[in-house]
């Protein structure tokens, strides 16, 4: 049973906190859902002895009267800055069009059909790349509206098969073969590539000083709380105090 300076936490409780605790085991779950009730008790005890109140806006309120949260001056922004510039740098992107011959993986014969229609497009394109827009009218996606146009696109947004086709191709340059992926068999043609770049330090100073701040907070929530867990009696699961490890 754990007790927080004799107040229960129940078992129901633990429970229907698990879900907010993804891990490994139910065991490492139950563990951190166990640890953040007990938490959630320390901080509510304060704030009935210190008179806040109660329910979570009170723990804010008390978490913000104890916890002090400095802010970065440019200094300390610009070190961040020089030992992490491969953290702020534009993400690589693409300015594609394609067109989408629609096909089920699961219909052999449509997928069949729809690879050897994109063949005859690319061979078409060959000859008349000019016609490339007035093709994409035929395609299955919404962007056959913008003659095909993608837009920018950022890795991680499209399907594999199609990042590994745009990475293959340069700009103005079309995909010589369909492309195969879970929607059918796209015609695809990369427009631009733009690369990551390093940004300048003006372009990032008020997000690093986001970044830094927030984590200054974290760390003084959690050292605030290792002081309350060294003040309570804590019974049926150990939770660091203020000499122990962070407590997250």
């Amino acid at each position: 049973m754990i007790r927080v300076d004799g107040v229960e936490i129940p078992e129901a409780a633990i429970g229907a906190e698990l879900q907010h605790h993804p891990a490994a085991s139910r065991e490492a779950a139950w563990q951190a859902a166990a640890q953040a009730l007990v938490v959630r008790q320390l901080l509510l005890a304060e704030v009935g002895r210190q008179g806040h109140g109660a329910g979570e806006e009170a723990v804010d309120a008390l978490l913000a009267g104890q916890v002090p949260l400095p802010e970065a001056d440019e200094a300390t922004c610009r070190r961040w800055f020089a030992a992490n510039r491969a953290r702020l740098r534009s993400p690589e992107a693409w300015q594609a069009r394609h067109i989408l011959l629609a096909a089920d993986p699961a219909d052999a014969a449509a997928r069949a059909a729809a690879e050897a229609e994109a063949g005859a497009i690319i061979a078409a394109l060959c000859v008349e790349p000019d016609r490339f827009a007035a093709l994409a009218a035929r395609s299955a996606c919404t962007s056959r509206e913008e003659g095909g146009d993608l837009g920018l696109i950022e890795p991680g947004t499209t399907v594999p098969e199609f990042e590994a086709a745009l990475r293959a191709l340069r700009p103005g340059e079309l995909h010589a073969t369909p492309v195969a992926s879970r929607y059918g068999y796209h015609v695809v043609q990369l427009l631009e590539h733009e690369p990551p770049r390093d940004l300048p330090f003006e372009a990032v100073q008020a997000r690093i000083a986001r970044w830094l701040r927030e984590a200054s907070f974290r760390t003084a929530v959690r050292q605030y709380i290792q002081v309350l867990a060294g003040r309570a009696r804590i019974e049926g699961i150990a939770l660091a105090a203020a000499e122990g490890p962070l407590v997250q």
